[in-house]
């Protein structure tokens, strides 16, 4: 069965709107991080103070710098296009620079938008379309192996973890696949499905056909989508963590979060302790073999001083490896699952 397939045509511009926070762009971040040599610039509204690091543009300097393709860097609450961006990305369109959009609002069902993309000759891409006709997941023990990113809440590093785990398995020349779970990966990876935009009864079948059989010692690296712990998306959490069936996991989780994102009341982060306690006895009711290969945090507003002694601290207490997948890599990681695997 076909995966969402994108191409995209660099070099690319970043939109951020006005976004007011990192955790809401994290599709701009990741691209900017992972695909650095394909971003030209970011474009954002006046009092945006989410920076990429990216030089400012503007439409006509966009079309001067050779911009192809014009990415919307922010994935919000709800996954809407907000009326306000609409004048900027319809000059975009009409100065002929395609669009892509992972957001669950469709860019091809905005008229206005579709007509200046048809008078520029843009293209608009919606990434946050699953395949048609998935199935519903039916638990079959699948040949291969899988590891899957579990976060404390959403928006805490899962992507970042699993493609630098992969990255590391590459390294080591073992046999990996990052499969992507949301737009951001998609964008990145080429293909994937976006499990948040799966009808709930095939979200389990969608991990299934996102992770296929494979060779005995072939590692599908999987990206993870939500939290458990978050009350708005723990549903499409633990369907691909019951679909995925890994033989392992990794928390992942941001240091500087007390509480979880984007719900009123109050919501604490678990302790990690319970987390590991709590994803493992889940994914153990279909992969029943199932361990935690360690702790992947963000700790990007700690020093490394006080990164050293956290991950230390922590590391401690659970008796598992305990990174940073940017600061420290995922070398650790990668030893302890290829040891117990």
């Amino acid at each position: 069965m076909q995966l969402t397939s994108v191409r995209l045509e660099p070099p690319y511009l970043l939109y951020l709107g006005d976004t007011p926070d990192d955790d809401h762009a994290k599709t701009g971040h990741g691209i900017a991080y992972w695909r650095p040599e394909l971003c030209a610039g970011q474009m954002r509204l006046p009092g945006c103070p989410v920076d990429l690091g990216l030089p400012e543009v503007s439409v006509a300097s966009a079309v001067d710098a050779g911009v192809k393709t014009a990415i919307i860097g922010v994935a919000p609450l709800g996954g809407q296009i907000p009326d306000q961006w609409l004048p900027q990305l319809i000059e975009l369109a009409r100065a002929g620079i395609n669009i892509a959009s992972g957001m669950h609002s469709k860019l091809k069902s905005m008229p206005d938008l579709v007509a200046a993309a048809y008078k520029g000759g843009a293209m608009l891409t919606d990434v946050r379309v699953p395949p048609a006709n998935l199935p519903v997941g039916q638990g079959p023990q699948r040949s291969g192996k899988r590891i899957l990113m579990i976060g404390t809440d959403c928006a805490v590093g899962k992507k970042y973890s699993a493609l630098a785990l992969h990255r590391e398995l590459e390294r080591r020349e073992i046999k990996a696949t990052f499969r992507a779970t949301g737009q951001t990966g998609i964008m990145i990876a080429g293909e994937g499905i976006p499990i948040d935009a799966v009808v709930a009864d095939f979200i389990s079948g969608a991990a299934e056909v996102l992770s296929p059989d494979n060779d005995d010692d072939h590692w599908d690296v999987i990206e993870g989508q939500g939290s458990l712990w978050n009350p708005s998306y723990s549903g499409v959490t633990l369907g691909l963590l019951h679909g995925s069936q890994p033989d392992a996991l990794v928390v992942c989780h941001d240091a500087a979060r007390t509480n979880i994102l984007d719900v009123f009341g109050d919501y604490p982060i678990p302790e990690l302790d319970e987390v590991v306690d709590d994803a493992l006895r889940l994914a153990r009711r279909s992969r029943p073999q199932c361990f935690c290969a360690g702790v992947s945090v963000n700790t990007s507003t700690m020093t490394d001083f006080e990164r050293e002694g956290y991950l230390g601290k922590l590391q401690d207490h659970l008796g598992l490896p305990c990174v940073d997948p940017v600061a420290t890599g995922m070398s650790p990681v990668a030893n302890f699952l290829l040891k117990h695997a």
